[in-house]
């Protein structure tokens, strides 16, 4: 038996990840999903179509649909197809979004300061690598069983 549960710890960290970024959604007048998509393409710039957004950070496809036309509608983000390909629409961000996003970087720096308070170097990267084998076995797991 474990003696911690990590999965009893997930609704109180997305608490504290909500209320950490609830002010710069309320400040920049735009909705949760809309903040974690242009952080996600900031902070990620190898991933930069929808599909990607909605496999690795496992979004609803209709929620990143209707927050990317919002975001550009904004003027914080712009699609752009390659050459010779007009359904891969690629996102980059205008701008606009600067202070969005650094506003979006400090919210999430200061929930990482309070999550790993007290915690080393050492704790912390011993945690991520724990973490990113959890991850890693759970899906080879559901890829063995087609789940």
């Amino acid at each position: 038996m474990l003696p911690l549960n990590p999965w009893e710890h997930y609704f109180p960290t997305k608490a504290l990840y909500s209320l950490c970024m609830e002010p710069v959604c309320r400040e920049h007048g735009i909705t949760r999903t809309e903040l974690d998509i242009l952080l996600f393409l900031a902070n990620n710039p190898q991933y930069d179509t929808a599909a990607e957004i909605v496999e690795v950070r496992c979004l609803a496809k209709s929620h990143v649909s209707t927050s990317i036309k919002a975001l550009e509608r904004s003027g914080y983000l712009e699609k752009r197809y390659l050459a010779g390909n007009k359904k891969t629409a690629h996102l980059s961000i205008q701008d606009r979004a600067k202070s969005l996003i650094d506003d979006g970087r400090k919210a999430q720096e200061h929930f990482f300061h309070v999550m790993f308070d007290g915690l080393s170097p050492r704790e912390i990267s011993l945690m991520q690598t724990c973490f990113t084998r959890i991850q890693q076995n759970i899906k080879q797991y559901l890829e063995v069983h087609d789940l």
